[in-house]
């Protein structure tokens, strides 16, 4: 027998942080490319972190893997969708509440739960950042991030029509929470992101 959630999604076996699991839900909820790859990306800048602040890589990249599952079905902001539905179907499936709410505190606007763990301050931190390095990854020329350094990241920052969807002075607030410099922040991003060129499509050969 097949157990499903509230909203026909299928629940799937799992350990606490099980890998695994958590892609097999992002699978089943998410088919766009993009966005598939944002959540990758955010999973390996949480991995990259969890070390620096002695967490359970684990557990961050999970978090981070996790963190936008719904937001193809559920794309509203207003409280009917992102991210409440997806809290409720992590809790209705059994996923340990540190997950549940690290994702609750991504969008405090939203939850009214605020980030407070290192783990919780560094997906904020994260989530946008990772979006901002693809984007100036996509306007090279040559399309692959090895070739993207932390001074055209800063170039690119200060130019306001570049990615104006990315809210800069939110990204710096929550390094700043987190304790770590801007840049330092930013080159802990962009090398997870590095190492992990080709899962994210920005190795150039897309």
């Amino acid at each position: 027998m097949v157990t499903r959630t509230s909203d026909g999604a299928r629940i799937a076996p799992m350990t606490a942080y099980d890998r695994n699991a958590a892609w097999a839900l992002v699978s089943e909820w998410t088919t766009e490319p993009n966005l598939l790859r944002h959540m990758l990306a955010v999973e390996v800048a949480m991995r990259a972190y969890a070390p620096r602040f002695g967490g359970d890589p684990e557990l961050w990249g999970v978090v981070g893997l996790l963190h936008d599952f719904d937001y193809q079905r559920y794309p509203n902001l207003d409280g009917s969708g992102h991210p409440l539905v997806g809290i409720r179907v992590l809790r209705e499936q059994g996923w340990p509440e540190v997950i549940v709410r690290a994702i609750a505190a991504h969008a405090p606007e939203i939850t009214g739960i605020q980030p407070e763990t290192p783990m919780e301050k560094a997906l904020v931190a994260v989530d946008e950042l990772t979006g901002f390095i693809a984007a100036v990854t996509y306007v090279r020329p040559s399309k692959n991030i090895a070739d993207v350094q932390l001074s055209s990241i800063k170039k690119k920052w200060k130019e306001k029509a570049f990615a104006a969807g990315v809210h800069r002075d939110e990204i710096e607030r929550a390094a700043a929470a987190l304790g770590v410099p801007l840049d330092e922040h930013i080159t802990i991003v962009l090398n997870a992101m590095q190492a992990n060129a080709a899962l994210l499509g920005l190795d150039g050969t897309r």
